[in-house]
């Protein structure tokens, strides 16, 4: 994967050179649709507004700031996903951060290190692109990814009961995988978990993980997904996931 930056006065963008040339080629992405001037890559292919009025985007997923499915090309989806605050502090600004430098957005580090893992053959959507746009101290971010084809939330599998034990002892298995290359996933939970159309899990929402030396940030973790089985009366499902992480 070759991760290039492009770089704006109030705004960067972030992205994988081989899928934004790949895609470069359908309409979407064609100069004529950008803003008069504009470079290839711009900011508005990160909007709502510019795929709506293109009658491009196809569905969405939910939670803070719907993440959109988009038609990208004749063979693929991308998922736009926009960054949102939670808790309290969303009360002050819901897509504003604190300005640290490029490095240190939520966006640059969830797509650099979702191109680690995925350079590894870890199962994660492939990164195509993010956008910072910078607004003095603050700025806001959006981020381009892989639709995984015909995948749906561990969650909701687990509500309509079309899991099985070897689906689960999978899911286990990779979550072991990713731990076993440092990955800690502070959100582990059955929404973060999809299955394909071939029945294999993934894990998505990257941000704010990172990775890390062995430690028992693991079994912080795993408490996070049985929190989240919980709350979905799922719970009884976590010795054979377990099964498959110890196996």
């Amino acid at each position: 994967m070759r991760l290039a930056a492009l770089r704006q006065k109030n705004w960067l963008i972030l992205h994988d050179s081989d899928s934004v040339s790949d895609a470069a080629a359908s309409h979407q992405l064609s100069q004529p649709l950008l803003p008069t001037g504009s470079p290839p890559l711009h900011p508005a292919l990160f909007c709502e507004a510019y795929w709506r009025e293109r009658n491009l985007v196809i569905g969405e997923a939910p939670g803070r700031g719907s993440s959109l499915f988009l038609q990208a090309g004749d063979a693929e989806q991308w998922v736009l996903r926009p960054y949102r605050r939670g808790g309290l502090i969303a009360k002050l600004s819901k897509k504003r951060y604190l300005w640290l430098g490029e490095e240190r957005t939520r966006a640059f580090r969830e797509l650099r290190l979702t191109a680690t893992l995925y350079d590894q053959g870890l199962p994660v959507p492939r990164p195509v692109a993010c956008c910072v746009m910078r607004y003095g101290l603050t700025y806001e971010a959006a981020l381009i990814t892989v639709r995984v084809p015909g995948a749906r939330a561990l969650a909701s599998l687990l509500s309509t009961h079309e899991t099985d034990e070897a689906l689960l002892q999978r899911v286990g298995v990779m979550i072991k995988r990713f731990h076993q290359v440092g990955l800690d996933h502070v959100d582990l939970n059955a929404r973060n978990i999809l299955i394909d159309s071939n029945g294999e899990p993934w894990l998505i929402d990257l941000d704010r993980c990172r990775l890390r030396p062995q430690g028992n940030w693991q079994e912080h973790n795993i408490k996070r997904l049985v929190r989240s089985l919980t709350k979905f009366h799922c719970h009884h499902v976590l010795p054979t996931i377990l099964k498959g992480y110890n196996s």
